[in-house]
């Protein structure tokens, strides 16, 4: 796997910043690291304003650090990968509390002189995660040996991290040969390495895809997390240079039966799940002319049991796949990673 520029498991314990942010989908890399690394989060840090919260304990950073967290995580991913000059004394203040500085923001840390100089002046480090690393060949095309399983979405910021997560670890579990491949800022700091696709020059994306990953034996998968949908009028573009660079033989449709419009764009309504099937099936022949889908996978988070699996229910008796919400597991799960080994 291709090593992101910072390896976050070296980092240790720590503090999750959420800014002032006012909409949890833009809180996805707090969640993240909550949910699937838990046991490295003392707590969060949240400013005047901020209406989202992890449930994690409020901490100051000095307080963190004297429970042993090694650095504050921006656990927002902001519109436009920006930090706000708000945010800025915050985080100096971390530095100077003795904790280094995560980033996966597009801006890089050391733009802001009083970050660097605070850093410098206390010995610590600004660690951006979302640099690719240099001399990204363009895609070559070819088919590569090993299988791989690609979650696309109807939305942004729905579930194609955990679900890649969820696939990944059931599959391990089952005793199968298989990697999660990390293409986001929150998926490289779970898993310590990755491809920060978002960042990567727009002629070179389909190229990062290929040497995420690389060929491989024919039984091992790749399970490769998402980004953004086909359908945003924003990040469509890095979605589709993903989609032909990973070259998947299989993709699981991720979508929020509760969400109307695409995430930021109230004008824009979601597209149903068959219609996001078929342009994925259309656009990845491509480059992979066996693609298929093998199942939807709901994120139901936000209503409870019984809701959760009649919206499960309700998909399942429309679409020919195996539809279940990763997060939630049990006998749905268990057909999905099922459609995960079956051969075409």
């Amino acid at each position: 796997m291709v090593p992101a520029p910072n390896d976050t498991r070296a980092v240790g314990r720590c503090l999750l910043f959420l800014g002032d942010v006012t909409e949890s989908g833009f809180a996805k890399t707090a969640f993240g690291l909550r949910d699937w690394a838990g046991e490295r989060c003392v707590g969060e840090l949240r400013l005047p304003g901020a209406t989202v919260t992890t449930g994690l304990p409020s901490l100051s950073a000095r307080q963190a650090a004297a429970q042993g967290a090694t650095a504050i995580v921006i656990g927002v991913a902001a519109p436009g990968g920006t930090i706000p000059a708000s945010w800025v004394p915050a985080l100096a203040e971390a530095l100077a509390a003795g904790l280094d500085i995560v980033s996966g923001m597009h801006v890089r840390l050391d733009q802001f002189a009083v970050l660097k100089e605070a850093a410098a002046r206390h010995g610590r480090r600004l660690i951006d995660v979302r640099t690719p690393p240099a001399d990204i060949p363009i895609a070559s095309g070819r088919p590569r040996a090993g299988r791989r399983i690609l979650t696309v979405g109807t939305d942004c910021a729905l579930g194609k991290k955990y679900t890649a997560l969820a696939l990944g670890r059931g599959l391990a579990a089952r005793g199968l040969d298989v990697t999660f491949r990390a293409t986001g800022q929150t998926g490289i700091m779970i898993a310590g390495s990755g491809m920060p696709i978002d960042a990567v020059v727009s002629d070179f994306v389909a190229g990062a895809a290929e040497i995420l990953s690389p060929a491989a034996a024919p039984a091992h998968i790749d399970v490769i997390e998402g980004q953004g949908s086909l359908f945003h009028p924003a990040f469509a573009g890095v979605s589709l240079g993903l989609l032909h660079g990973s070259q998947p033989d299989m993709f699981v449709v991720c979508h929020d039966p509760a969400r109307s419009h695409q995430l930021g764009y109230p004008g824009s309504p979601l597209p149903s799940v068959e219609t996001v099937i078929e342009q994925t099936i259309v656009l990845g022949r491509v480059t992979n002319p066996a693609i298929r889908c093998i199942g939807v996978a709901l994120n139901t988070g936000g209503m409870d049991a019984a809701a959760a699996q009649a919206a499960i229910d309700a998909h399942a008796r429309r679409l020919p796949y195996p539809v279940a919400d990763p997060m939630r597991g049990g006998a749905d799960f268990e057909r999905l990673l099922d459609a995960c080994l079956e051969m075409p």
